[in-house]
């Protein structure tokens, strides 16, 4: 019934995307709107503290006089207790399809129940592809950067990289995760970094990969990023190796105005962003897709904080304020942003910024907040934001069609106990009767048959490559079939990759050590 609802929905929603203008104004997410003409937002007030800074944001967008009206809806713990294994019912699908932009509190996966994140579920159920994590100073937040001006965005890819989640046991000691880096995701991510620049009024994008390590996956994103860098010539381009941004970031993080990266590197890269400028409560993020919007705080659920009214709303706050840009209530965004920074630099902070002495109570903050909308903080500036204009990308699914591809050898991985030296033996004897030989076998990216002399740790997983003795053949499957046979009589087999190449491009890497 889920996946009905879904699929019906999203036919809906894709019939809708194209053109959406809502009082002249371009607003990148179709909104839906009530009778009255206030803009329609589902709302999960989440777990632990979700509900306390939820209903805080809530209240101080309500005073501004924003155009917005809640639908309420459950996700998370509850619901996952109630023995749904998403932790996200069919409701909330429904109500998210209907309003297309959600305000989201922090959700858990209590122990013993449910399978999967309910965050990670619902970014991937709306393919909200670009999680966009701003990093601004903020008045009498110290820290130890505090009076050099942080502010920068960091745009992460959000559905594939090594958080696709796919991992096996190759062995009973050694696992395997996934790295799947597509064409199509780069393209849709590099794009939208620039589009918030753009918006934002931002001059510098950088691109932060591993690429002089993973060429392929890595090195698709940068690629990438260079190839579409030249139609945006009213901002900088930079590619920056991922560590060398870490380093830079710490040492000089003002050089930055938007940094576009992987999904690994841009968790990594985004939580240490917002330690430059005070920490988790103060970092606000968008889940942004072609249909979907999700605004949330990139904090935790914090149980034990719960209900006792000392938790800072201010991320939250500050993602409800991003939420409001983009559906486009901008006055009422700059009227609670501004009313924010004048709370802060009277000094008026929760306990995780000033200690237990002269705390405010979350509900005295926001009172302390609403009580400033129309103020503005002398010193600090907001930025004049323009809708982000999310490309409507037509990609299809093979957006890469090479003119010629051959497949060359195929790397059988096998489990085993043997020596290298033993394995080489017997691996060339089982395939000495076919076209192919083998060229070498390594262990853990590091080739250890034919001997180099080195000094290895080995495990018992070994990557065996088998090559094609015509070095213009083309090795077909029903050879392939052949020879994972004849290894499987004297070996445990658990994965094989064919060997391939693209427009004479290896589609593959070399091992530490391979001619």
């Amino acid at each position: 019934m889920l996946a009905l609802l879904f699929h019906h929905s999203f036919l809906q929603l894709t019939q809708t995307i194209a053109d959406c203008r809502i009082a002249g104004i371009f607003v990148s997410t179709p909104v839906t709107l009530t009778p009255s003409g206030q803009k329609l937002v589902t709302v999960i007030l989440g777990d632990g503290i979700g509900p306390e800074v939820v209903k805080a944001t809530q209240r101080i967008i309500e005073a501004s006089g924003a155009a917005v009206a809640w639908e309420e809806q459950e996700a998370g713990a509850a619901v996952f207790k109630r023995g749904l294994p998403s932790g996200v019912p069919e409701e909330t699908i429904a109500s998210i399809m209907k309003t297309r932009i959600v305000l989201k509190g922090p959700l858990e996966t209590p122990v013993g129940f449910g399978e999967k994140s309910a965050n990670v579920t619902l970014r991937k159920l709306f393919e909200t592809y670009g999680n966009i994590r701003p990093v601004r100073e903020l008045p009498n937040v110290k820290t130890p950067y505090s009076g050099r001006g942080i502010d920068l965005v960091v745009v992460r890819e959000n559905v594939e990289d090594l958080y696709a989640g796919i991992e096996y046991m190759q062995t009973p000691g050694v696992a395997e995760c996934l790295k799947l880096i597509s064409r199509k995701g780069c393209e849709k991510i590099v794009r939208l970094a620039f589009e918030v620049a753009r918006a934002e009024g931002r001059k510098k994008v950088h691109c932060a990969t591993k690429a002089n390590i993973m060429k392929l996956t890595e090195g698709t994103m940068k690629r990438v990023f260079e190839q579409i860098a030249p139609e945006y010539p009213d901002i900088e381009a930079h590619h920056i190796i991922v560590d060398n941004c870490a380093h830079q970031l710490v040492k000089n993080p003002t050089q930055f105005d938007v940094i576009v990266t992987t999904n690994m590197n841009g968790d990594i890269l985004s939580d240490l962003t917002s330690g430059l400028i005070g920490g988790l409560g103060f970092a606000p993020s968008a889940n942004l897709g072609s249909g979907v919007a999700i605004f949330e705080a990139v904090h935790g659920s914090a149980p034990k904080y719960a209900g006792k009214n000392t938790i800072n709303p201010t991320a939250m706050l500050m993602a409800g304020i991003m939420m409001l840009r983009h559906v486009g209530e901008f006055d009422a965004a700059s009227l609670i942003e501004n009313a924010m920074l004048v709370t802060l630099a009277s000094g008026v902070a929760t306990r995780d910024v000033v200690g237990d002495e002269g705390a405010a109570s979350t509900s005295a903050y926001t009172d302390a907040i609403i009580s400033n909308l129309g103020k503005r903080a002398e010193g600090w500036k907001t930025r004049d934001y323009k809708p982000i204009n999310i490309p409507q990308l037509d990609i299809p699914v093979d957006s890469v069609r090479p003119e010629s591809r051959r497949v060359i050898g195929v790397d059988i991985f096998v489990e085993s106990a043997q020596t290298a030296e033993e394995m080489g033996a017997t691996m060339t004897k089982l395939v000495s009767e076919t076209p192919v030989y083998l060229k070498l076998i390594s262990n853990r990216g590091t080739r250890v048959y034919p001997p180099t002399g080195a000094l290895t740790d080995n495990a018992d997983h070994w990557r065996c490559r088998f090559m094609l003795s015509d070095s213009e053949g083309d090795l077909p499957d029903e050879l392939l079939y052949d020879i994972l046979q004849r290894v499987g009589v004297q070996y445990r087999w658990m994965h094989i990759e064919k060997l391939q190449v693209f427009d004479g491009a290896l589609g593959y890497t070399k091992d530490q050590g391979e001619d």
